[in-house]
């Protein structure tokens, strides 16, 4: 397997900082670097004519957003972008063109208040991957995948000398499970880790393109039929990587059907919520009830389910929540349908894309769980028993119509403040759709929890060539502020967001009345012209207990510090020291 040093692969460190070398010394120096190749080769065009938008090749369904008017959004004459008001869905590798953006692919790096402590030119996925990062006789690994039939294993254990230890990758008519979102968490009754991976039906694709049950008949009797696990499989973990683990079961969320029957529902969607101990928490429509869902690529609207665990071989169904109105036959008694503008737009996501966020474990005494239900809003549901999950506060979000309205949770500050942040992200690229805001919300009453304000906005630096993150192209907006499982515990009062054409944008809450950007680390939008511009910076994993934020783009992976978090660690927590040591 290769290894890596400090600032990425060693035959393109002179490329990524011919400057390395300076004093002679053949010291790396330490200082926030990015690659910088079209130096030497000249400005990449954005995209060709061939990807760009025009409305008239899209066939458009009753009850769809319209284009907008022209000129009712865009650059304004004070330099700041006005999104549109409502847009169509378009497909993800579709770019749209308006007055006053970039035509060519920004080569920079700015960085406010961060380091880039390492750079990795490692991809395994461009739109989307997840990380799992845990700890195994002594070593530090990350555990990385994405397009559910690649992964690859990784020592950091010392972040600047990143080592490829192990990795596979399949073909699409590989008989084998896709390799779905993972939970890996320390089981104390077994002595031993378990990983949790979900397994749902395909949302997306089908036969090569994007579905789309409003104007293709054949997509529902697709997903009908799809003949996979719908639900989760769980393994236990005989060694770092999966090549060591050992299927102990495989578990189905459709409770009702028969051992040669085509399971029904969507099975679980992306991240199992589950802590080591008892109780299991999964987003899933467990049926083919769960059909009242406006998205066009899904049938299905997810709820939540409860699990326990303490026999992993025999999962036990608790207790299933959805919002009302979900199911068929529920629509004419949903106060969640009566007034929602988005109902029947054939645009917006129902339901979760995500698990249940809470701080820590209900295990450990918290009550509550919240919930980001996309178009059906934000609810706060009691799973102090699991047998019994019930909501007891729920508020509409603001419609912003094309995108996911409501994908993710931030818990990182409720138990301090009472505040939790609640967004969804773009799917349209180049800004074209309302702008996705991170809402503050109070939930200091779980009863009645309200939208206080949103984050700012993140604004490029004055030495820009732009005046917006939106001329930079991409998608621009929040995706995620990592995951449950990011290690070690949240604290300095700051919440990191991948943030797409924006890279990694870190916000400072600690006044949370007057929350501000308090750091950023925006990478180049990628480093060859068949780069995926959709989504530049895509994810993010936060070391709490390593004050480290690993940042996945479009082009590599970087490791990135900031003061607002505190000196980086090298090696294992609590035996590791400073990395400028």
């Amino acid at each position: 397997m290769p290894e890596w040093s400090w600032l990425g692969a060693e035959s393109i460190l002179d490329s990524i900082d011919p400057t390395r070398d300076a004093d002679g010394d053949g010291a790396r120096k330490r200082r926030p670097v990015a690659p910088r190749l079209w130096r030497r080769h000249g400005r990449i065009p954005y995209v060709p004519d061939a990807k760009k938008y025009r409305p008239e090749d899209f066939e458009r369904v009753a009850g769809e957003p319209a284009d907008p008017e022209p000129g009712s959004w865009g650059m304004q004459p004070d330099g700041t972008f006005l999104p549109p008001a409502h847009t169509p869905s378009v497909p993800r590798d579709v770019f749209v063109d308006w007055p006053g953006q970039l035509d060519y692919r920004d080569p920079e790096t700015y960085a406010l208040n961060a380091t880039a402590e390492a750079f990795y030119p490692i991809v395994v996925n461009t739109s989307h991957s997840w990380q799992c990062i845990y700890d195994f006789d002594g070593t530090r690994y990350m555990l990385h995948y994405g397009g559910g039939n690649h992964w690859k294993l990784y020592d950091i254990t010392d972040p600047r000398d990143l080592k490829i230890v192990d990795e596979e990758q399949w073909g699409w008519g590989d008989p084998r499970p896709q390799f779905g979102a993972t939970t890996v968490q320390w089981n104390d009754e077994l002595g031993k880790f378990l990983a949790i991976q979900a397994s749902e039906t395909p949302r997306y694709f089908l036969k090569g393109r994007v579905a789309n049950k409003w104007t293709d008949d054949t997509v529902e009797g697709q997903l009908l039929e799809w003949e996979g696990l719908r639900g989760f499989r769980t393994f236990e973990m005989n060694g770092p990587s999966p090549r060591d683990w050992v299927l102990v079961n495989e578990t189905s969320t459709d409770p009702n059907h028969g051992p040669d029957e085509i399971q029904e529902g969507n099975g679980v969607l992306d991240l199992p919520v589950y802590y080591g101990d008892r109780y299991l928490f999964v987003a899933t429509a467990p049926d083919n009830t769960f059909t009242n869902q406006p998205y066009k690529t899904t049938l299905w609207a997810a709820g939540h389910a409860a699990y326990d665990m303490t026999d992993p071989s025999k999962p036990e169904l608790l207790s299933t929540w959805w919002v009302p109105g979900t199911r068929a036959g529920e629509e004419s008694d949903s106060e969640y349908l009566a007034d929602n503008d988005r109902w029947n737009n054939k645009t917006s996501w129902f339901g979760s894309r995500m698990g249940v966020f809470m701080p820590r474990s209900v295990e450990s005494g918290y009550r509550y769980a919240y919930a980001a239900q996309g178009g059906q809003g934000f609810f706060v549901l009691d799973v102090s028993d699991p047998s019994n999950i019930h909501h007891v506060g729920w508020c509409q979000l603001p419609t912003s119509v094309a995108g996911t309205e409501g994908d993710n949770v931030d818990t990182t500050q409720v138990e301090e403040t009472g505040y939790v942040y609640v967004s969804g992200y773009p799917m349209n690229t180049d800004c074209y759709e309302p702008a996705k805001e991170i809402y503050q919300i109070d939930v200091s009453d779980p009863t009645q929890p309200r939208v206080v304000r949103t984050l700012p906005r993140p604004l490029p630096p004055a030495e820009a060539k732009f005046t917006d993150w939106a001329q930079r192209r991409g998608s621009f907006g929040p995706k995620r502020s990592g995951y449950f499982t990011n290690t070690g515990t949240p604290h300095g009062g700051v919440i990191p967001y991948a943030f797409y054409a924006a890279g990694l944008q870190i916000f400072d809450v600690r006044d949370p009345e007057d929350p501000k950007v308090g750091a950023y680390f925006v990478p180049p939008m990628g480093l060859k012209d068949d780069d995926d511009l959709a989504a530049p910076v895509h994810g993010i994993f936060v070391e709490w207990d390593r004050n480290l934020i690993w940042l996945f783009s479009n082009h590599g992976i970087y490791a990135v510090s900031t003061p607002l978090l505190g000196e980086p660690v090298v090696g294992l927590p609590g035996a590791g020291t400073p990395a400028g040591d």
